[in-house]
């Protein structure tokens, strides 16, 4: 079963530093983008980032400038490295991985805590 996993999470003050990763196992193929979302409580999901197989890696605009998502296909895992983090960025960031034609999995997150 593909199992998607993240880590790196945990709480930190404003303006710090965090490293999130994220790690696709099991009977997966062709992986066409791993992306980065975000859930705060009481807002919706939102897109943070996402690193296609091709083409440009977007961003939100709130982590412009903030925020690098990288990826590397033989090891199957993404990063976001996330600097000069404010306390509006405290959420559960979940991974997803889309691949073959028209499947995805997402992780079961990982929380960040930014303290003012």
């Amino acid at each position: 079963q593909v199992q998607v996993v993240e880590s790196g999470g945990g709480l930190v003050q404003a303006g710090g530093s965090l490293r999130l990763s994220c790690v696709a196992s099991g009977p997966i193929f062709d992986i066409r983008t791993m992306g980065w979302y975000r859930q705060a409580p009481g807002k919706q999901r939102e897109l943070v980032a996402i690193a296609p197989s091709r083409g440009d890696h977007i961003y939100a605009d709130s982590v412009k400038g903030r925020f690098i998502i990288s990826r590397n296909n033989a090891e199957q895992t993404a990063y976001l490295q996330m600097v000069s983090l404010k306390p509006e960025d405290t959420a559960v960031y979940y991974c997803r991985v889309e691949y073959g034609l028209g499947f995805d999995r997402w992780g079961q997150g990982t929380q960040v805590t930014v303290s003012s």
